[in-house]
């Protein structure tokens, strides 16, 4: 019995493939989407763990300065002489042509035991690493980038699998030499076992701080708030693939409910179909979350570059290029697609066992039952408005951001059919004719059959809105930033500190100003960041983006006697005016301004340059930026080439710069858009996917209009005016609902985020580029459907008069 039944059961599938394929589909895309993100992040932690575990700095304590800068290494030989088992490590950023790089100095006769990579020490290159030219351990994806540009000054690279990207590891002399930092180390590795009588850090080097892995720098917490956006947009293209799903179970429920009458009367329990039901829609989920894993993988594979480029940019994480199928992503992302599989077909089999037995052969059983759902449908709509307006008024950290960003979006989905139900009523009532009246009662009758492709599309007509006017914000307010943050025509960086001596009494006569870009990077109030110093000159108060302070900003900084922080660290540490600032080494200034510093995530600090010198002396004095007349700019690099045989990649003009700041930003959202193109391409297929369906469903509805003498052409072009009016309905209702969460974007999950709070513009005319492809989509979705009705023989409107109805 439970064979034959499972068997009438499937026979449904055979006899509509194209609804198979439709419920298929929209379960692989749903785990697509979700397993491309989750691939993505996963690499990313891989990559952040390969790193923290260089030189075992995620088990292993260090010393370093206290001010955050190298250290003369004759430090190092005094702690070994008074009995310290410590080893040095040179760290550095170097680059070349564009590429940026790690480099990694060591000395590996005192490294403690396990420390080195396990692809170095497998490596028997020993004798080489040690020579005056030394050697380059990097991973293979490194090496592949460093080779083609012929980076001067490097030793011979070799690719050793399973180092972490973006990191060269050389011996410290090399590393200083390629650092330009000879005699400096940047900390000591502190090996686990010390000896028992050793004399106090405190009497042999009194500037250095001990620091335990749990106080370095974690890169995975400072990604993670990334991590969680893409996470959300993830989960957002997630939940609009499960409405086509459940839009295909429910409707498959709808036309078998004859099926289930029989089975039913021959003697079939309950419990047993809904149990055949549900392992039904449960093998279906494990074939398409397979399809979905293969078919994430290849979307992550596509997306990875720009996260990367991403990552690399806003936080200086480098992430591997390649992607792997990890079991972990791969079985969540199966269980995902089970769980979807299953939240989508609750409601339809809720229904069904609670259905006496005949009920599922009365007329539209299904479309009654949704009918009589959307009063606890718009109450639970009411709810979570609620509960998006507690996180707004009460909500702090970026959890709460997302719960009111959940709540906001799921209330308006729910929400939707009955607010088309009074905008479809009001059309009746003002209407004037009989079809016309027909016409709007039929399209309210529709609603629950396309409730879920709607909401689908609401969805993604608001993720489209916000997040555009996010970005489109983000672009207005990051370009103005750059006029105002470049002011100056010619950025240059010398080799040494003799040639930018040299450089700058040279620069002094044939420039307007030559302004000191120096700084040192420290720990600021827990938390990695930067210490600036600047000139006293009008360049500053003309062009600054100063938030908060007075006109006598920059009088006080040039005194020595307060500092500006970003937007960043002010929010972060809740900082007020007057409040003191602490900087790395102990010594602290006033609070006297607070300036915009986007697509910045660390902490910075601004002091008068004078200040800067004498808190920290040994500062790198090596930058400048240049005032100069812009015609004359490529003359100016052509002389400084000539005099000081400085290479080109040491010199950015203006505009050089800010074509790299706005690629950058480009490509920091481009995942964002492609989430979102995929997610509308979702919603236009659960649309076309449902209109299809129900075009089959219609025919009783449909033969008495036709047998009153309206044409099939006529009622095929009545059906694909009714898709553009609910398309056009709900692309209405979807412009506040995405406005509010540009407004959530910006001035909650933004903030939390990132540190930052940026102005909100408006985009009409991107609105209704919008709403003209909303339309494209339903008149593409509703097409196939009305041509099918256009050529439909006139013998199967008339067997509607003679079936049992």
């Amino acid at each position: 019995m439970i064979r034959a039944a499972f068997t009438a059961l499937l026979s449904h599938w055979r006899r509509h493939p194209l609804q198979l394929a439709g419920l298929f589909l929209g379960l692989a895309l749903a785990t697509a989407l979700w397993s491309g993100v989750q691939a993505i992040n996963a690499e990313a932690r891989q990559s952040y763990d390969r790193a923290a575990a260089v030189l075992s700095q995620d088990r292993l304590d260090s010393l370093a300065a206290g001010n955050g800068q190298n250290f003369d290494q004759k430090v190092f030989l005094d702690l070994r002489r008074a009995g310290w088992l410590v080893s040095p490590v040179l760290e550095g950023r170097w680059s070349h042509r564009g590429v940026p790089v790690r480099i990694l100095g060591v000395d590996p006769f005192t490294l403690p035991s396990g420390s080195l990579p396990d692809a170095v020490t497998g490596q028997d290159r020993a004798t080489d690493f040690l020579s005056a030219e030394g050697l380059a351990f990097a991973a293979p994806q490194t090496v592949d980038e460093l080779t083609p540009i012929g980076a001067e000054g490097l030793p011979p690279l070799v690719a050793a699998e399973g180092m972490a990207p973006g990191i060269l590891f050389v011996d410290i002399g090399v590393a200083q030499r390629l650092l330009r930092a000879e005699g400096q180390i940047t900390r000591l590795l502190v090996a686990p076992d010390q000896p028992l009588r050793q004399r106090p850090l405190s009497e042999v080097a009194p500037t250095l701080v001990r620091q335990t892995p749990v106080e370095q720098a974690d890169m995975g917490a400072l990604t993670g708030s990334f991590h969680l956006n893409l996470t959300a947009f993830g989960f957002l293209s997630f939940a609009v693939g499960l409405f086509i799903v459940h839009s295909a179970i429910g409707l498959a429920f709808e036309q078998r409910r004859p099926i289930f009458r029989t089975l039913r009367a021959l003697g079939l329990p309950l419990r047993t179909l809904v149990g055949l039901l549900a392992a039904e829609i449960m093998g279906f989920a494990l074939v398409a979350g397979i399809a979905g894993i293969a078919l994430g993988y290849g979307i992550a594979a596509g997306l990875l570059p720009n996260v990367a480029a991403t990552l690399r940019g806003l936080y200086g994480a480098t992430v591997s290029g390649g992607l792997s199928l990890r079991p972990e992503w791969a079985l969540a992302g199966l269980g995902m697609a089970l769980a979807g599989a299953g939240a989508a077909a609750a409601q339809s089999l809720w229904r069904l066992a609670r259905m006496p037995v005949l009920a599922p052969a009365q007329p539209r059983a299904w479309t009654r039952a949704s009918a009589r759902s959307l009063g606890w449908q718009t109450g639970l709509a009411g709810l979570l408005a609620l509960i998006a307006l507690a996180a707004a008024l009460w909500g702090e950290g970026l959890v709460a951001g997302f719960v009111l960003l959940g709540a906001l979006l799921l209330s308006a989905a729910l929400v939707l059919p009955g607010a088309l139900a009074m905008a479809l009523a009001l059309g009746e009532r003002l209407s004037k004719g009989i079809i016309a009246q027909w016409f709007w009662a039929d399209t309210r009758q529709q609603l629950p059959g396309l409730s879920l492709a709607l909401m689908a599309l609401l969805l993604a007509l608001s993720a489209n809105i916000g997040v555009g006017t996010m970005v489109s914000s983000f672009r207005l307010a990051f370009t103005a930033w750059l006029d105002q943050r470049l002011p100056s025509e010619l950025y240059v960086t010398a080799r040494t500190e003799d040639e930018a001596r040299r450089l700058a009494d040279w620069l002094a006569p044939r420039s307007d100003a030559l302004l000191p870009i120096w700084k040192i990077d420290g720990t600021i109030l827990g938390r990695p960041g930067e210490v600036y110093g600047v000139a006293d000159h009008r360049t500053y108060p003309d062009h600054w983006p100063m938030l908060l302070g007075d006109q006598t900003v920059w009088q006080t900084l040039a005194r020595g006697e307060g500092a500006i922080v970003n937007e960043q660290l002010w929010r972060r540490a809740g900082l007020h005016l007057g409040d003191p600032v602490p900087l790395p080494g102990g010594a602290t200034r006033p609070l006297v301004g607070v300036y915009a510093d986007y697509g910045n995530t660390r902490g910075q600090v601004i002091l008068g340059v004078a200040d800067l010198v004498a808190l920290y002396p040994d500062i790198d004095r090596l930058r400048y930026a240049i005032r100069t007349d812009p015609a004359k700019v490529p003359a100016l690099r052509d002389a400084i080439e000539d005099a000081f045989r400085l290479p080109q990649d040491h010199m950015i003009s203006q505009q050089e710069v800010k074509t790299i700041s706005l690629m950058v930003f480009e490509r920091t959202f481009a995942v964002t858009a492609a989430l979102n193109v995929l997610t509308m391409g979702v919603a236009g297929f659960a649309m076309f996917m449902s209109l299809l369906t129900l075009s089959t469903m219609r025919l009783p509805q449909l033969a008495p209009v036709w047998a009153l003498g309206l044409t099939r052409g006529r009622l095929a072009r009545l059906e694909l005016l009714r898709a553009l009016l609910l398309a056009a309905l709900t692309m209405v209702l979807a412009v506040p609902v995405g406005l509010l969460l540009a407004w959530v974007l910006l001035a909650v999950i933004n903030v939390e985020a990132f540190g930052w709070r940026l102005p909100m513009h408006l985009f009409p005319k991107d609105w209704l580029w919008l709403g003209a492809l909303a339309l494209v989509a339903a008149a593409l979705a509703a097409a196939w459907p009305a041509w099918r009705l256009s050529r439909l023989a006139p013998v199967h409107l008339l067997k509607v008069f003679a079936d049992e109805r």
